[in-house]
């Protein structure tokens, strides 16, 4: 299904409520939209050269993914009809890693639909949930084109803000394409918006969702997690209208993950779904 942009380039870098104290990040504005990465920035230079900022958050991403890899998490699911009438769809399950490295997610709510123009499955829960949460690490920037777009202040953060490109596509692997923001301090992503690519077609799904939004959150005041990704987008109805679609998925109750795994008969529960491959 084809992805209408609305809005203009300047609406992508509007100020975002982002508290480094706070118990997390606020929900962006309820208005609905879908954004356009803008085109080519036109900033003054950076206060430090562009490859240094470049290497310094990379490394920060080596810390955050073996940090957050580290937590186990209760992770929501939200898809909204922004129709009248209109339906939703909300699933709630804890996050888990298992001894073999391998990512689940463990349905501890029973999902709850009332979804009137379309349909919602535990595997496009899986696959929402499985996006690459750290694609710019220190091993993974070489595949990758930066572009210096300026700088903007994000409630207390000042930040740098890039647009990321894939140098080449894969089919077996999907890259980010899109815009960060780098806290000056830290040199750490805080916010990130775009999209993961490949060369196949479409995000391996039914669903429409393509743009996501991710705001972090800063755990014991040095380490920015992902811990909430919003996506507007269309579902084309059979009449060809484009019906409001909004995606949420939100991580709360962070605990540090217990040297036991969860148990065994997890693996074979239908409750229980895997989101990524063993880690390397």
């Amino acid at each position: 299904m084809g992805l209408a942009f609305i809005g203009v380039a300047a609406l992508l870098f509007s100020a975002t409520a982002l508290h480094a104290q706070d118990p997390g990040p606020q929900a962006p504005p309820p208005t609905f939209k879908v954004e356009r990465i803008p085109a080519e920035p036109h900033p003054g230079p950076p206060p430090l050269p562009v490859e240094e900022i470049i290497q310094k958050f990379a490394a920060n991403e080596d810390v955050m993914k073996k940090v957050y890899d580290g937590y186990d998490f209760t992770q929501t699911i939200r898809l909204d009809e922004l129709t009248d009438p209109g339906g939703k769809f909300s699933v709630t399950g804890e996050v888990y890693t298992k001894p073999d490295g391998l990512r689940y997610l463990r349905v501890t709510k029973p999902a709850e639909s009332s979804l009137k123009l379309m349909h919602f499955s535990l595997e496009d829960v899986r696959a929402i949930a499985s996006m690459p949460e750290f694609p710019l690490t220190a091993e993974e920037i070489g595949n990758y084109n930066f572009k210096y777009a300026g700088q903007e202040k994000l409630d207390q953060l000042n930040t740098y803000i890039f647009q990321v490109k894939p140098k080449t596509l894969s089919r077996k692997k999907r890259y980010f394409e899109g815009v960060i923001w780098i806290d000056d301090h830290d040199f750490a992503i805080v916010k990130s918006y775009g999209k993961f690519v490949s060369e196949l077609e479409g995000n391996g799904t039914a669903l429409p969702f393509t743009m996501f939004e991710t705001y972090r959150e800063n755990f014991q005041s040095k380490y920015w997690l992902p811990t909430y990704t919003r996506s507007d987008d269309y579902f084309k109805s059979e009449g060809n209208d484009e019906l409001p679609l909004r995606l949420v998925i939100h991580a709360t109750d962070f605990k540090v993950r217990a040297a036991a795994a969860p148990p065994a008969a997890d693996s074979g529960s239908s409750s229980s779904v895997p989101l990524s491959s063993p880690q390397r």
